[in-house]
């Protein structure tokens, strides 16, 4: 979670400072906002490689406020970065062979960026370990985290507390500095489908409140745990598998804004859905026009990220791509 004035946000007024959830807008989006269609490639889509033009199954994606990319490329084993309006990315983490050194990554799943200290925060599923990498001119990690059973998704909080999805433990835990162990704060009970339960959890969000919300994949809905909570609530889905509004094919990546809509990655329906707070059933905002590699298609996207204007990011997995989503602008 980061802190930014209100002037680094274009709004008026002196009512404070802002704490902004990571991957979250940093203004508020009307409810029935729109988003243009057809989507802008900003990274990747030019098949599937090694080179720095090209990404090789992009999973988690965040955005920084000057709108870089960061990507979690699973299958090139590398953390790149793509500056705004870039036509090829940087290698800033990774990109060696498959292996457990400090210079290496194997499969890393998710990334995101520690602006207090200047680096990366990267799931190493492969290595079962979470490792810190210096932004700038780095050679090697850290690990800071290595208890895991299969560590997927992560988001940090405003006080630095790591949140790491666990999918072989089908939990949630958080990591306070220093902590090696870790707190459960979603599932924890075992394999299934309670609401004190979690299967295969993917992605992880977390609110202002510490609310914590999980992409429960396997369970093909998204949960929300309160903190303190012993079981969550379903906030979106758990019709189980299908393609309805009341569905989704496997949940991935998962942001909630300030106004506490929901916004999900549809996966089998190569989709991004929108389920405002307390609502029953989401509505597509992009995607859903079946599995392709055209501008208004998807093909099993994972990550999900905003930039601070509202515009929307999605990690095109099988079309080695990110797609930006740019929210249309209204006028009163």
């Amino acid at each position: 979670m980061e802190t930014i004035s209100i002037k680094d946000i274009g709004i008026i007024g002196n009512i404070g400072r802002l704490r902004i959830p990571l991957r979250a807008p940093a203004v508020d989006i009307h409810p029935n906002a729109k988003w243009i269609q057809n989507g802008l490639t900003v990274a990747g889509g030019n098949e599937s490689g090694n080179g720095l033009n090209q990404l090789n199954s992009p999973w988690g994606l965040y955005v920084d406020y000057d709108q870089t990319i960061y990507v979690a490329e699973e299958s090139n084993h590398r953390i790149v970065e793509w500056k705004y309006g870039a036509t090829s990315g940087q290698v800033i983490a990774g990109g060696n062979e498959p292996e457990n050194g400090a210079h290496q990554f194997n499969h890393p799943f998710d990334v995101i960026v520690d602006r207090e200290r200047d680096s990366l925060i990267i799931s190493d599923r492969g290595n079962k370990r979470v490792v810190r990498w210096p932004r700038r001119n780095g050679a090697s990690g850290e690990t800071i985290i290595s208890n895991f059973s299969d560590c997927w998704g992560l988001t940090m909080d405003e006080n630095g507390s790591l949140y790491v999805a666990d999918y072989g433990r089908n939990d949630v835990r958080r990591y306070r500095t220093g902590d090696t162990e870790g707190t459960v704060v979603a599932g924890g009970n075992g394999r299934g489908n309670s609401l004190a339960q979690l299967w295969s959890p993917h992605f992880v969000f977390v609110d202002r409140d510490h609310s914590v919300y999980v992409s429960d994949t396997d369970n093909h809905r998204v949960m929300k745990w309160e903190a303190g909570a012993k079981q969550g609530i379903v906030v979106a889905g758990g019709r189980e598998y299908g393609n309805s509004l009341t569905q989704f094919a496997y949940p991935n990546g998962v942001v909630v804004d300030q106004l506490g809509t929901i916004y999900v990655v549809d996966w089998g329906n190569h989709r991004v859905m929108r389920w405002p707070k307390g609502a029953t059933q989401g509505s597509v905002i992009v995607g859903g026009n079946g599995r392709g590699r055209q501008s208004n298609q998807l093909d099993h996207p994972r990550g999900l990220s905003f930039d601070r204007h509202g515009n929307l990011y999605v990690a095109d997995n099988h079309n080695h791509r990110v797609q930006k989503f740019n929210i249309e602008q209204t006028t009163n």
